[in-house]
């Protein structure tokens, strides 16, 4: 009983079931509702975000030390990376007071000019030297280069330029300056440079710098040191000496200079050696300071660091046209290393050894320096008016060549240098169009291996060289050091990869090179123009080998031992380097191994350009200055750089 009245309590009446149904049913639809409706906001939502459209950030653009060319009402005009640009002004723009020709940071926003910094601070002095971390102004010192230094060349044509451009020694470019850092170079001007700057060797042409100096005077002279804004000097009268080394307290700065009193003194080094002796320099020295020794700069004036170099170049012996000739090669290439420095960082044009042009290891001769005097400023340009290229060399063989010796990309454009013979029917001949003329078209015939051993292997009457030692010589290698020679190998694929192949899987490529065991083949595979040995093909039981370029070749086939045979029976040390590359190869056999070999050559020099004893002979035969250039550099012309007037072509010489 007492059981089934529990479970009757427990049940719901039909009422209250009733009653839950209908909760539950109220409940869900609620439910729905709230979601539907929620789909609903969301909906509308994202309508309205797609209605609205969302604005994109702006692009901002940071141009950071351009040149504003011109800012006009509407636009600014800027040079910027070599072109140039033009933007429209933006509205907030606060324009600075005269913003043109001026070196500026822009921003750029949305691609419209919405902020002009210009960088104002500028000064001048003559550039002693740079690199690239800074550059030494006089009366400033050492000034650092901003991470995104430009430069710009602003006469003539607007061109970017670097510190590499720059003429040291000389005050033709502005420097822009922004918490003390160099952020802009203007080089606002290019005149006429009177004065050369040589980085002078140590004893013998041994090395760049130097580790202790002894200095004198044949007249009074000054040493200033010490910082700028605190520069002290001290007098010394002729012949005292002034020892300095690393230590010098004279080095309470980075630099000394040392100067005569009177213009015509000359500074004595009495610890370097030349082949004149104790050499005396004409101008001033300056000493620069480095981590590695003191690198000794002279400066002087160009007609006389040329009155010292015509006689190291040529014998003052030679007749007066050749060595007016020679100063007119001289001096134009010396000014091209003036509008280009060789040492930028010691602030040098050239250094005074056989690397550029030597400098006063002969004394200075009377003969020369009247050929520099009479050619007072000339210099040799090309057809299109630039710097000629005044290459030169000793003897040669009847025939020259052109630049492609050298393998560089200027070759090209060189063409007013070319392989001719060298002879009075070649000066006739000169301009004559058509290749069947037998004289202009040698340089092409004599790149045949027959064609040149029959040149080389006789003797032209009429060539100006035919009576020079070195217009023949022989050379002879009886035993081949294999040692000698991969030790030359190495050390011409050191100097250039490119230039000394070895044959792999049928390729020549460059790798370098470990071996060399016994050579059984070795040849002239190719030839330049004019003959010049171009390839050179050493074949061994292990590898094959291509040594190319006329230069590495005269190195490679050089023993350090055997002696040259001239064609006046005169010997000739040759410790390095082959007289030329004008020369057939003959190699002796033993067994299919080669043992030695023979070269039957002629000439002196790479045989580009000007030959020396050409020059020679052809003044002897009545040839004068302008004649002899124009035939070793065609379609050339002479102008003063120092005379103002000069016509557009200047002085013909053709």
């Amino acid at each position: 009983m007492s059981g089934k009245k529990e479970t009757h309590h427990r049940r719901l009446n039909k009422s209250q079931r009733m009653q839950m149904k209908a909760f539950v049913c109220v409940l869900g639809l609620l439910l729905l509702f709230i979601l539907l409706l929620g789909r609903f906001v969301l909906f509308l939502i994202h309508r309205e975000r797609e209605e609205t459209p969302i604005e994109p950030s702006p692009v901002i653009q940071e141009l950071k030390n351009i040149w504003i060319m011109d800012a006009g009402e509407e636009k600014l005009l800027i040079f910027h990376e070599g072109k140039e640009e033009s933007y429209a002004y933006g509205e907030t723009l606060q324009m600075p007071d005269h913003p043109r020709e001026q070196i500026a940071d822009i921003v750029l926003t949305d691609g419209v000019v919405t902020d002009i910094s210009l960088k104002t601070e500028k000064i001048n002095g003559r550039i002693l030297r740079a690199d690239g971390d800074g550059i030494e102004v006089e009366g400033y010192g050492w000034l650092p280069f901003s991470e995104d230094y430009k430069g710009y060349r602003i006469y003539n044509t607007l061109e970017m330029c670097t510190a590499s451009d720059l003429s040291f020694g000389y005050s033709f470019t502005d420097l822009v300056l922004d918490n003390g850092q160099v952020c802009g170079l203007l080089m606002v001007k290019e005149e006429a440079m009177e004065y050369i700057r040589v980085l002078i060797k140590t004893g013998d042409y041994g090395g760049l710098l130097h580790q202790s100096l002894v200095i004198t005077s044949d007249t009074d002279f000054t040493v200033q040191y010490g910082s700028y804004g605190e520069l002290k000097e001290e007098t010394f009268g002729a012949g005292e000496e002034v020892s300095i080394d690393l230590e010098s307290p004279y080095f309470s700065g980075d630099r000394v200079t040392v100067t005569p009193n009177v213009l015509t003194g000359k500074v004595i080094l009495k610890n370097v050696n030349r082949s004149q002796g104790i050499p005396s320099y004409r101008g001033h020295m300056e000493l620069l300071k480095t981590q590695d020794g003191i690198a000794l700069i002279n400066e002087v004036l160009l007609e006389e660091y040329l009155y010292s170099v015509v006689p190291s170049e040529m014998p003052a012996s030679y007749p007066e046209e050749a060595l007016k000739a020679q100063a007119v090669c001289a001096r134009t290439y010396a000014y091209d290393h003036m509008l280009r420095a060789a040492y930028p960082g010691y602030g040098a044009h050239v250094d005074d050894s056989t690397s550029y042009q030597v400098y006063n290891n002969i004394l200075e001769q009377e003969s020369t320096t009247t050929a520099v005097k009479e050619t007072y400023g000339q210099l040799l340009y090309t057809g299109e008016g630039t710097l000629a290229g005044a290459y030169y060399y000793s003897t040669s063989c009847g025939v020259g060549s052109d630049v492609s010796v050298w393998k560089t990309e200027e070759a090209e454009t060189l063409d007013y240098l070319r392989a001719k013979a060298l002879n009075p029917e070649a000066v006739e001949n000169q301009g004559t169009e058509g290749t069947e003329n037998e004289l202009s078209d040698i340089g092409e015939r004599l790149k045949d291996e027959d064609a040149f051993a029959a040149f080389i292997c006789s003797k032209n009457a009429s060539d100006f060289e035919v009576s020079e030692g070195w217009y023949r010589w022989t050379y002879q290698v009886p035993q081949i050091d294999t040692d000698y020679m991969l030790e030359a190998l190495k050390k011409r694929y050191a100097a250039n990869e490119k230039l000394v192949l070895t044959l792999v899987d049928g390729e020549f490529v460059s790798t370098p090179i470990s071996e060399l065991s016994e050579l059984t083949g070795l040849s002239i595979v190719k030839r330049g123009s004019g003959g010049v040995a171009d390839e050179l093909m050493i074949e061994t039981k292990e590898h094959t080998y291509k040594v190319i370029s006329e230069h590495n070749i005269r190195y490679v086939l050089n023993n350090g031992e055997s002696k040259i045979l001239r064609q006046d029976g005169s010997q000739v040390d040759s410790p390095s380097l082959l007289p030329s590359a004008f020369f057939i190869l003959s190699p002796s056999m033993e067994k299919e191994i080669v043992v030695g070999y023979t070269l039957t050559g002629g000439g002196f020099g790479h045989g580009v350009g000007m030959s020396q004893n050409g020059a020679r002979n052809m003044a002897k035969s009545g040839y004068v200055c302008e004649e002899i250039l124009s035939f070793f550099y065609e379609n050339c012309f002479i102008e003063n750089v120092y005379q103002e007037g000069q016509t557009e072509e200047g002085q013909s010489i053709a």
